[in-house]
C-alpha cells in the first residue's frame, strides 16, 4: 500500500516508518522541511504546511493516511501560549490533511488519526474502554483531545474509515516518558511519583506500531481504539517493576506536591491517571506481544 504519514519523523512515526517498510509498504512522510535523507528507496519526503508546498499530486492514489502531528505535550510548563500551540498545532494539521483527502481523485481507504487516553480525564476507581459510559474529561488535556478527534471525524463525512488512536504511556528505551521515569531508579533514587495508587495505563512502543499495522489491514475496525496493554499498572506497581528490572530500589517517593511546583498543570501527566482497557483491540483478536509490564520493560532493558 502506499501509506502516508504526517509527523513520521517523530517518536512513534520513526518505529511506524521502520514496521511499514519492513512489510513492504510504501510511504510517504509529510514534513515542514524536506532535507537530504539516506535510507529506503520505500520512503518519500514530501514538504506540506508551508506556502511553497503543493502535495497534492503526489499523494494521489495513497491508500492510508496517518496524522501523528503535533506539539509535545510533556516538553515545558502548560502555559497559555503554550495550551494554544499544543491545540492548534493538532487542529491545523487535521485540517490540513482533510483538505488533501477531499481533493484526490480518489479517496483513501483509511484515516488513522493518533489521540490520547487522556480524553477519558482522570479516576482511581473507573475503568475506560471505548464504550465508554461514565462521558469524558473535562480538563485542558481531554478538552484538547475531543476537539482533535471532532475535526479528525470529518474524514467519515467523505466516506473515509476513520479511526482515533487513543494512546496511553508508551514504553520506549530511547525516546517517550519511561527513560525520565527510569533515570532516578537507575541514580538509586527510585520511588513512586506523588501518592504511588494512581493508574499508568502503558503500552510498549512495538505494540504501537504493530497495533496500527492491524488496524490498516482490518477494514471493520473504526472509531477510537484504546491504545494501552491490557494489563494497566498502579504507579506504585510500575515503579517497583521498574526497580526489579534494573536491580535498584524502590525507596524515595515524590511528593505530590512537589511535582505540582516543579511541573504547574502539567504534572497530571504523572500524579494523576486512569485505567484504560483496549478493549476493540482485544475484540478485533490483536494479540499484544507485551501484554505484562514486567515482560515489556525486559525486553526494553535487556
Amino acid at each position: 500500500m502506499k501509506i502516508a504519514i504526517a509527523g513520521g519523523t517523530g517518536f512513534v512515526g520513526k518505529a511506524l516508518v521502520k514496521e511499514l517498510v519492513e512489510n513492504n509498504h510504501q510511504v510517504v512522510i509529510l514534513t515542514r522541511n524536506v532535507v537530504s535523507v539516506k535510507g529506503s528507496s520505500k520512503v518519500r519526503y514530501l514538504q506540506w504546511l508551508n506556502d511553497k508546498a503543493n502535495p497534492l499530486n503526489d499523494l494521489q492514489d495513497t491508500d492510508i493516511f496517518i496524522n501523528l502531528a503535533g506539539e509535545s505535550i510533556n516538553s515545558g510548563h502548560w502555559t497559555e501560549n503554550r495550551k494554544g500551540k499544543i491545540l492548534n498545532s493538532r487542529l491545523d494539521a487535521v485540517k490540513a490533511l482533510l483538505n488533501i483527502m477531499n481533493k484526490l481523485d480518489r479517496k483513501p481507504k483509511a484515516f488513522i488519526n493518533a489521540s490520547a487516553i487522556g480524553i477519558y480525564g482522570t479516576s482511581l476507581e473507573k475503568v475506560f474502554t471505548e464504550n465508554e459510559e461514565h462521558g469524558l474529561g473535562n480538563d485542558f488535556l481531554a478538552n484538547t483531545v475531543k476537539q482533535w478527534e471532532n475535526e479528525a471525524n470529518k474524514a467519515s463525512q467523505l466516506g473515509i474509515r476513520t479511526v482515533f488512536c487513543r494512546f496511553g504511556i508508551i514504553l520506549d528505551k530511547q525516546e517517550g516518558a519511561l527513560s525520565k521515569i527510569a533515570f532516578p531508579y537507575k541514580s538509586f533514587i527510585g520511588g513512586s511519583l506523588g501518592n504511588g495508587q494512581q493508574w499508568m495505563s502503558w503500552i510498549h512502543i512495538n505494540d504501537v506500531v504493530k497495533g496500527i499495522g492491524y488496524i490498516i489491514e482490518n477494514e471493520n475496525i473504526h472509531g477510537p481504539v484504546n491504545f494501552t496493554a491490557p494489563q494497566p499498572a498502579t504507579m506504585n506497581e510500575f515503579g517497583q517493576t521498574l526497580a526489579s528490572v534494573l536491580h535498584r530500589p524502590h525507596w524515595l517517593p515524590v511528593p505530590r506536591f512537589a511535582l505540582r511546583l516543579l511541573l504547574g498543570e502539567m504534572s497530571t501527566l504523572v500524579v494523576d491517571g486512569q485505567k484504560v482497557l483496549p478493549n476493540k483491540l482485544l475484540e478485533f483478536g490483536y494479540q499484544f506481544k507485551y501484554p505484562e509490564l514486567n515482560h515489556a520493560l525486559k525486553n526494553i532493558f535487556s
